[in-house]
C-alpha cells in the first residue's frame, strides 16, 4: 500500500493530466453523439463514457426534447 501512495506522489502530474485527458475526450464524445435508446451494447458505453465525462444530475444528456414555454 506504501508504494501506491509513493507512485501516486511522484506521479501526480502525470496521473492528473491522464485524468484530465480522459475527462475531456469523454465529454467531447458524450456531446458530439446521439444519446441511444435500442443497442443495449452502445447504451451500455454510452453509460461509461457519461460517466467518464462526469455528466451526472442535470448535466446528463437524457435523449428528449424539451420544449421551452414561451
Amino acid at each position: 500500500m506504501n508504494e501506491i501512495f509513493t507512485f501516486v506522489g511522484n506521479n501526480k502530474e502525470v496521473l492528473f493530466a491522464v485524468v484530465t485527458s480522459v475527462v475531456t475526450l469523454a465529454s467531447l464524445i458524450a456531446s458530439l453523439t446521439p444519446t441511444p435508446k435500442d443497442d443495449r451494447w452502445v447504451g451500455k458505453l454510452y453509460k461509461l463514457v457519461d460517466l467518464l465525462a462526469l455528466n451526472v444530475g442535470r448535466a446528463k444528456d437524457t435523449g428528449e426534447v424539451v420544449k421551452k414555454k414561451k
